[in-house]
């Protein structure tokens, strides 16, 4: 994969519920990390190495954003799932990679701005259940 222009990794929020997804609007900087814990078998036998349980351990994602106000009805719906603690559909889109898809909480919403510059926003979101990948095709 070659390098990607960062303004083509998307955060989309579904809208309706009914999979008809928007890309929150005024984004200025994304990202998503992947997490994954372990559980450690190590034993007398493992001769000196740790040891880790394949396929155990909880995973979960993380996304965060950054941007100013360009969308009233992103604005609103992500402020309404902030306030709800709801746990909607998102699809983050990876630039020649895939696209991710879950459910997830709003988790953190900030608002900044300064007298002479604009006003911004942050979310974070936290996966709030099993996620699927779509390879880019």
């Amino acid at each position: 994969m070659g390098a990607q222009s960062g303004k083509d990794l998307l955060i989309k929020l579904d809208m309706t519920g009914d999979g008809s997804f928007e890309t929150l609007a005024g984004l200025r900087a994304s990202r998503i990390t992947f997490n994954a814990e372990t559980i450690e078998v190590t034993s007398l036998d493992s001769g000196g190495w740790r040891e880790l349980l394949a396929g155990a351990g909880m995973r979960s994602a993380a996304i965060a954003g950054s941007g100013v106000f360009k969308d009233e009805a992103t604005d609103e719906r992500a402020r309404a799932i902030f306030f709800a603690a709801d746990t909607p559909q998102f699809q983050v889109i990876i630039p020649a990679f895939g696209t991710v898809q879950g459910a997830f909480q709003i988790t953190s919403l900030e608002y900044a701005g300064n007298y002479d510059g604009e006003a911004t926003y942050a979310l974070a979101f936290a996966s709030a259940g099993a996620l699927s990948f779509t390879a880019a095709i």
